[in-house]
């Protein structure tokens, strides 16, 4: 089973970035921890928020958003 069929519903909780001896660190929820460089932090960024834009677009996420169940993390 790939990581996508294993999560099930979303987190609404953002993750932080924060910066320590030129590593870019990221802290997100449920203990997610990642550690970028620069370059692979930028790369991050920008996926994610053509994804953030293409999933406000479809119908699921936007209800979820509105309240309608989904899981508050």
């Amino acid at each position: 089973m790939t990581l996508r069929r294993a999560i099930t519903r979303p987190c609404r909780d953002a993750g932080t970035a924060t910066v320590e001896d030129g590593i870019v660190l990221l802290d997100g929820p449920d203990g997610v921890a990642v550690a970028m460089t620069a370059d692979a932090a930028e790369q991050t960024a920008h996926s994610l928020l053509a994804a953030a834009a293409q999933a406000r677009g479809q119908g699921p996420t936007t209800r979820q958003e509105a309240g309608d169940g989904g899981t508050a993390h």
